[in-house]
């Protein structure tokens, strides 16, 4: 395929006019433009499966194409300032356009089904397809400028979308906590991409690859530490904060409170993968500042931490959050010890067995309008489609084999490993595999703790149910005493449950059943992922090429090296050894699996057989402290807010008011009037009275000493004369 505006232009431009069309003439549309919307996408991701099956089909991990044009230019003379926007297309930009797309397509459909008849349904889909069209062109964007300005699109989204019932309090609370703890984040971020600005006059990835492959920033130092360090710092606080890494985390579990759909979209394939993804994108400066063994540290109590915190939680919602956020840990631990194959691939698998389970959650809340676990049960016999879409995805996000969440986590495990204890490292690394592992065998235990308090026992609804914010009726609960109805079959609620439940199988991922290269099933080039994706080589774009954006690809494709397999582990990190990673590898693989099933087990003793007394029976004092979520929430807010910004906010006002205004401001009224009358006193006195009146007087009396001294009389000159003499004499 020739790559042009026309054919790339639509995967973005598609869902902005849906969304222009809804938010002007939304409510005079059938079903208020719901239609529109996922038309919108579905038209993004066929453009998007032609490209993927492009490059997936053909074009090696060394192929890209970069288009761009002129934004503005601003340049005289000798001084250059001019800023170029484009596209970058990879295999890596391929597959996550793909994803995103497919995800986002399935996750509108079910809104459909989801949101008939709430009162903010109309709202709801004007943002939706704004939100996927952001994130689709953050993909695209070839530079991290047009990256941020997409990047705070997708801000400003997630924050009409969780406090899109502005009639909620904790809603509206929870959006603007959203929106501002993500602009801590996004200040780094911006900081960064001005740094690097300022040095090499662009923000292209292919310009910065290039700049580091040349060596423009050695030598280079801000603040006491490397220029290189100090940029990727940024960028990395900037992904911390979106993608909720700690101590930036606490937005996301909030987040919950918009309508389940958008949930998913928030935490499965648009704005918590972008900050994975751009750090995925500046792995070479990553490396370059050597702060990637910072990003595997945060990413391990990242995944840790949320994993403990979810084991406690009573909302279904509140659990697949915390998942999320764990999940998005282990992304991050990839990306620090050198995974980023693997990782790459845990931004993938992960979107598509989240997605469905939000969705899933959100059938079986929008079915018996409840989501508190200990208030549901049994309901595997009245939502089965729901059950069994949920159970694969819980499979996949435990670490089972056979399916998805293991082949991807797995890897990222083995490389960690490897990282923490055969790679020559710092001893203390050994940190991260340890809670990566830990964080493993927790999240098998609290996911199937949810599916058996949500889907096994008896039945523990009652008559009074919140709707909590999707403002419609029930679509399957009795609402008197007994049962509640079984699922109805729905096209747009069932199809997009099970068609995402069909990619939480690992063998889409791998080619092989096991994800370890056992019993492959296609033949060893079906391993995809290894294939296709790899860290840049930034050696390769010294002497990169791009092209205008109206301008088609001038390579003739058949020259062009095709994609084949080798044998390589996917690990990018320091100190590679074969024989050492395959060693950790098995390792992994083993000690993962065991650990998963071990979850799996005690969540069965526990809430099934209740052999096990519950956490919260055992630990009442730990428990209180993971309900409380370490207080992170009350450390912000009670100390950080109330007590340092809020004093400091007061100080500032004082100094404003007090020192400022009444002296800086209101002083120069006072000084102005002593000016003015100093000013007007040295003019009527100084000026007016002695320079001016005062020699019309000094003239008169002059004038009036002369008329009496030459009086032109004799006898006056000689009295004068005899006065001289004698004063004269008697001196002598």
């Amino acid at each position: 395929m020739e790559y042009t505006f026309s054919n790339i232009a639509p995967i973005v431009l598609s869902p902005i006019i849906a969304f222009v069309i809804n938010a002007f003439f939304g409510r005079k549309l059938p079903r208020q433009g719901d239609w529109l919307a996922t038309l919108s996408i579905f038209v993004s991701f066929i453009f998007s499966l032609r490209i993927f099956l492009d490059f997936t089909g053909t074009f090696a991990t060394d192929f890209y194409i970069h288009k761009f044009f002129t934004w503005f230019d601003l340049s005289s003379g000798t001084q250059v300032f001019k800023v170029d926007m484009g596209i970058y297309l990879d295999n890596m930009a391929a597959i996550m356009l793909l994803m995103v797309s497919g995800v986002a397509t399935l996750i509108h459909l079910f809104s459909t089904w989801y949101m008939d008849g709430d009162e903010k349904q109309g709202r709801f889909f004007v943002f939706l397809p704004l939100f996927t069209s952001a994130m689709l062109a953050l993909v695209l964007s070839d530079n991290l400028l047009s990256l941020f300005i997409f990047w705070e699109i997708m801000g400003f989204c997630s924050y009409s979308l969780i406090g899109i019932y502005v009639k909620k309090e904790k809603a509206g609370d929870a959006s603007l906590k959203a929106f501002m703890t993500t602009r801590v984040g996004d200040v780094f971020l911006l900081l960064g991409i001005v740094a690097i600005w300022m040095v090499i006059g662009s923000v292209s990835y292919v310009d910065i690859y290039a700049a580091i492959a040349t060596g423009k920033f050695d030598g280079l130092t801000v603040l006491g530490m490397s220029f290189a360090t100090f940029t990727a710092g940024c960028i990395f606080l900037g992904a911390m904060g979106k993608s909720a890494q700690f101590p930036l985390h606490v937005w996301l579990p909030d987040a919950m409170m918009g309508p389940t759909p958008g949930s998913a979209l928030i935490h499965a394939a648009t704005m918590v993968t972008a900050g994975v993804y751009v750090s995925l994108r500046m792995y070479p400066l990553m490396v370059l500042g050597d702060i990637t063994w910072f990003i595997a540290v945060i990413g391990a109590i990242t995944a840790f931490g949320a994993a403990t915190v979810a084991m406690v939680q009573t909302d279904i919602k509140a659990v697949l959050a915390y998942s999320t956020l764990s999940q998005l840990g282990y992304m991050m631990i990839g990306v620090g010890v050198g995974s980023y194959n693997a990782a790459f691939m845990h931004v993938i698998t992960h979107a598509f067995f989240k997605a469905c389970l939000f969705l899933s959650a959100g059938s079986v809340i929008h079915s018996v309008h409840e989501q508190e676990m200990p208030k549901l049960g049994g309901l595997r016999k009245y939502l089965p489609y729901t059950h069994f879409a949920m159970m694969c995805c819980t499979l996949a996000i435990a670490g089972i084999p056979f399916f998805s969440g293991f082949v991807s986590k797995d890897r990222i495990l083995g490389d960690a490993l490897y990282y923490g204890f055969m790679s020559g490292q710092n001893p203390l690394l050994a940190i991260v595999p340890i809670l990566g592992f830990a964080g493993a065998g927790l999240t098998a235990f609290y996911m199937f703790r949810m599916m058996f308090l949500t889907f096994y026992g008896k039945y523990n609804g009652n008559d009074h149910h919140d709707d909590h914010g999707h403002g419609h009726d029930s679509h399957g609960h009795d609402d008197h005493h007994g049962e509640p109805h079984h699922e109805h079959l729905d096209a747009r609620s069932n199809v997009p449950l099970l068609l995402l439940s069909v990619f939480t199988i690992g063998l889409w991922f791998s080619g092989s059943l096991t994800g370890q290269g056992i019993v492959n099933v296609f033949g060893g080039k079906t391993e995809w992922f290894k294939i296709l994706v790899e860290a840049p080589k930034v050696e390769k774009f010294v002497d990169h090429s791009k092209e205008p954006l109206a301008s088609t690809d001038t390579r003739i494709k058949s020259e062009l090296p095709h994609a084949h397999y080798h044998h390589q582990s996917g690990y990018f990190g320091p100190n590679p050894d074969e024989h050492k990673l395959h060693k950790a590898h098995t390792i992994g693989a083993i000690a993962s699996i065991i650990i998963a099933f071990l979850g799996v087990f005690i969540a069965f003793l526990m809430y099934i057989k209740h052999a096990i007394t519950p956490l919260a029976a055992r630990f009442p004092g730990l428990t209180r402290t993971l309900q409380n979520k370490y207080y992170f929430d009350n450390l912000y807010i009670d100390v950080f807010i109330k007590k340092g910004l809020l004093n400091l906010n007061k100080f500032l006002s004082w100094f404003d008011s007090g020192l400022y205004d009444r002296y800086a401001i209101d002083g120069w009224a006072a000084v102005n009037r002593v000016c003015f009358k100093s000013a007007k006193w040295f003019d009527n006195v100084v000026v007016d009275a002695v320079g001016v009146d005062g020699t019309g007087v000094a003239v008169n009396l002059f004038n009036l000493v002369l008329r009496i001294v030459q009086s032109g009389k004799i006898q006056f000159y000689f009295m004068v004369l005899i006065v001289v003499l004698a004063s004269y004499i008697w001196t002598i």
